[in-house]
């Protein structure tokens, strides 16, 4: 890990998604973060990443997700891209609606627009960019 910006790359398998936390908790520890930050980011790291595994890349082990983070003078930049064909977050209903409180889905978007302070995605939805602010 560099001091500003830490790679992880790993095969679509839904097994992967237990490095995020190893993951997490070293960022964590070597700035000093929070323990409320550590929980902001624990869960919308590991919802993106579950996201990409299941969905951008359907499983397929020989395709990989790329995490980026960036540590940046006010905020950690955390990205999350995938080799798939990507989707329109703006077409996942809202869970929080009566009609979808009963559903499946929707709630990783959810959770990491909540958590984090700024969620876009990119790369026709193939890439989530979540920004957190420090202090």
């Amino acid at each position: 890990m560099s001091d500003l910006h830490t790679n992880l790359t790993l095969p679509s398998d839904p097994k992967n998604v237990e490095k995020v936390e190893p993951f997490v908790d070293e960022v964590v520890t070597r700035y000093g973060l929070s323990p409320d930050l550590h929980g902001s980011i624990l869960v919308s790291l590991t919802e993106a990443v579950t996201n990409a595994i299941l969905h951008g890349n359907s499983c397929d082990r020989s395709k990989v997700v790329n995490i980026s983070l960036r540590r940046q003078k006010d905020a950690l930049s955390i990205s999350v891209s995938d080799e798939g064909p990507g989707f329109n977050p703006c077409e996942v209903p809202d869970p929080t609606t009566p009609e979808c409180l009963d559903k499946c889905g929707g709630r990783g978007l959810y959770l990491m627009r909540q958590l984090s302070d700024d969620c876009r995605f990119t790369r026709g939805g193939s890439t989530v960019e979540m920004r957190f602010k420090l202090g």
